[in-house]
């Protein structure tokens, strides 16, 4: 089942069914692989979390995407667990020192933070493309991010705004 994502207000300009409907869970897979939602072919990111303007294979644009802090409360949750009820199976069948808990469990919590992230980050993008939210939508530029106000000062050669 596919859902598009509409506001009351978008309800009335653009109904549903005029709008392709987008699958949900190839467009997340392709974001868990760091690919573009809509093609999977292009570089979702150019950095550890910076995502590309537009995908160089399809030109989909992806700069507007809103994850924000949803992927690493997903990273943590997520992360959590799995450490804490290995810790705690650990610490009942074997009863190790405290030196051995943060030697074996600080790591690994660390490590599969980083390496989670972005892929998780990659899944919320292709979810917010497949439901046409913030900015995805061709039709809607009302939920577009307000541009940065920073960009369009000059500074002239005094440092002077």
């Amino acid at each position: 089942m596919n859902v598009a994502y509409t506001s009351s207000d978008q309800q009335d300009k653009f109904p549903e069914s005029e709008r392709t409907p987008r699958p949900v869970m190839p467009a997340m897979m392709k974001g868990l692989f760091c690919r573009c939602p809509s093609c999977g072919r292009g570089q979702l990111f150019k950095g550890y979390l910076k995502s590309v303007h537009a995908c160089d294979a399809c030109s989909e644009e992806i700069h507007h995407h809103r994850a924000d802090d949803a992927p690493p409360y997903f990273t943590i949750t997520i992360v959590g667990h799995i450490i804490i009820p290995a810790l705690l199976a650990v610490e009942v069948l074997y009863r190790p020192e405290p030196w051995v808990h943060l030697a074996l469990w600080l790591p690994l919590t660390v490590i599969l933070s980083l390496g989670m992230l972005r892929p998780i980050k990659g899944s919320l993008i292709g979810l917010q493309w497949a439901l046409y939210m913030h900015g995805f939508d061709p039709e809607f530029t009302d939920d577009l991010p307000e541009p940065d106000p920073a960009s369009s000062v000059q500074i002239n050669s005094q440092g002077q705004a």
